[in-house]
Order: C-alpha cells, then structure tokens, then sequence
C-alpha cells in the first residue's frame, strides 16, 4: 500500500479554504480515482513544535492506493482536472510526497 500525502505549507497571506477542501476537491478525487483510491484523510494544521507556534503546514491529505503505478493510472487521466480546481481553494503551491505505508 502506498500514501500520496499533499502538503500546504503555512504561507503569510495565502487563502485556503478548508470546507471547500473536505467537501468539493477530495470527493471529486475520490470519484475520479475510483477503486485506485483505498479512500483519504484530511488533516487541519492547528500549532507547531511549541506553544505559540504557528502550524508548519496549512492542510495536509493523505490518499491510500494499493500500488503506485495504480495511482499513476487512475490519477493521469483526470490531472487537468484535479491540478485545475486548485485555484477554487488556496493560492498556496502544494508539495507531493509517495510514501510506502509501513505500518498503519
């Protein structure tokens, strides 16, 4: 199993909009994904390393597939679509991350 995680770091006077996140952009993956997406988590950036400390990252999803290559199949023909929406929730430019789940 592998987990393509999206990363939005913490940029001073981007826009992200979460709901639009939870409820427009990742279902619309999921949907686009189909059986390639083994489903996906949402995670809200809320402090950093210490106390006082601002969150390093705005938002950050997890996507779980079974293969890369699965991923890469599902994915592709629908990258237009999917890089194209970014723009209707944040101005920030995510970083992309293929992880090999270890343990979960």
């Amino acid at each position: 199993m592998i987990k393509v995680t999206v990363l939005y770091p913490a940029t001073d006077g981007a826009r992200f909009d979460h709901a639009y996140y939870r409820d427009s952009h990742l279902p619309m993956i999921q949907a686009r994904l189909g059986a390639a997406c083994l489903g996906y988590e949402i995670d809200e950036g809320i402090a950093g390393d210490a106390p006082g400390n601002a969150a390093p990252f705005v938002a950050l999803c997890h996507i779980f597939s079974d293969s890369l290559e699965s991923f890469q199949a599902a994915f592709a023909p629908h990258a237009e679509e999917i890089v194209g929406d970014v723009a209707h929730y944040t101005s920030i430019a995510p970083v992309m991350q293929f992880s090999k789940v270890v343990v979960r």
